[in-house]
């Protein structure tokens, strides 16, 4: 009898180790997942313009990136809330503070800034930092939450540039509703943006290979009904893209770059249970974060590499462990113990950096001594 619901995965040709260099964007769920190899001492970066939900959004983002955009005064905009009046125009008050933070319709909160210089800056870092870490990337994990996109309406109310009318934005930094327009973007739409991606991913190296999954944490703000249909368009639009993306097989790999993991399909029907979902009864529990992580695991690291997870788990979890006496003879003991250990791991392991914990216990070895 059975009585639990096994989601077929089909073997993948991509590879993940301890050498490999990989980047999440999307969703929550991709911060989420990405913290799970991060744990584990991956070369991982994740979202470096913040959480974004919609393909729209994430193209533009990975669009600058690939053309070398440079942010500027044009790419930024003043807060406006509670300045507006009833047009939605800013009223007298607006020129008498010069305290308001400085946001990017492209870029999480996190990006924003004191100043408009200060904004700049983190967004020409982020994109830099990013640019650097593509170009030696081995795979990009797309996270798509949402079919529901906002569209500015007239951005020259807020930011003084009319060319930003309606476009995309990955976040709305809680400005007035009225300056945007919401709606769930069609298949094609999707298609097109998921295809962008692709195009612009391999534009900043040719070999890259890009895997796209849908986020299974539900977006109930929409209606039971509406989160079933933007993620129903959702994967429409990534078997599309996989189907027709017109690209030869890679020379090095002699397989297509673009791929599907099935994160919606193993909550939906291998965890089909509350007790795998967070309080909110919408985000997922960590049992069930770090089960999606192994069944990643199985699909893109060999035995070998899983073997090494096993054993940076081990020492991630004794480095992990809170030191109740930072200056008792078994506190030094139990440093020098991890440094050996790291140190050890470090020459078995190709690629695994374990920098951090090292200074970290010999900071506190050197403690004790003293």
């Amino acid at each position: 009898m059975e009585l639990f619901t096994k989601i077929d995965i089909p073997a993948s040709s991509i590879r993940i180790d301890y050498t490999s260099r990989i980047a999440f964007f999307g969703s929550c769920f991709a911060d989420n997942i990405s913290a799970q190899f991060a744990a584990r001492k991956f070369g991982v970066l994740a979202n470096p313009f913040g959480t974004v939900y919609n393909p729209a959004s994430i193209a533009r983002q990975i669009r600058a990136i690939a053309d070398g955009k440079v942010f500027g005064e044009k790419d930024v905009f003043q807060d406006a809330r509670g300045l507006q009046d009833d047009s939605g125009k800013q009223d007298a008050r607006w020129k008498q503070d010069a305290r308001r933070p400085w946001h990017s319709w492209d870029a999480h909160s996190s990006l924003s800034g004191s100043t408009r210089e200060e904004c700049i800056e983190k967004l020409n870092n982020a994109a830099t930092r990013t640019r650097e870490f593509l170009q030696q990337a081995d795979v990009v994990f797309i996270t798509l939450g949402t079919a529901f996109v906002y569209y500015l309406k007239d951005a020259s109310a807020t930011t003084g540039n009319g060319d930003a009318h309606g476009r995309a934005v990955a976040n709305c930094h809680r400005q007035d509703p009225a300056l945007f327009e919401r709606r769930m973007i069609t298949v094609e739409e999707a298609a097109q943006a998921l295809r962008e991606i692709v195009h612009d991913l391999r534009k900043i190296r040719t070999d890259i290979r890009i895997v796209f999954t849908i986020s299974p944490l539900r977006h109930m703000g929409d209606g039971a009904h509406n989160n079933t249909l933007s993620k129903a368009t959702l994967q429409l639009a990534v078997n599309n893209v996989i189907n027709k993306v017109t690209t030869v097989p890679s020379a090095s790999s002699g397989t297509l770059p673009v791929s599907y993991f099935p994160s919606y399909e193993i909550v939906m029907d291998e965890l089909r249970d509350y007790r795998f979902y967070a309080d909110d009864m919408v985000h997922l529990s960590k049992t069930a974060e770090e089960y999606i992580f192994e069944r990643m695991a199985e699909s893109y690291c060999s035995e070998k590499t899983r073997a090494d997870i096993a054993q940076v788990e081990k020492l991630m979890k004794m480095a992990n462990h809170r030191i109740a006496d930072p200056e008792s003879p078994a506190t030094h003991a139990f440093a020098e113990k991890i440094l050996a250990q790291a140190g050890e791991l470090e020459k078995k392991i190709p690629g695994l950096n374990l920098s951090e914990e090292k200074q970290k216990f010999r900071e506190t070895a050197l403690h004790v001594r003293g």
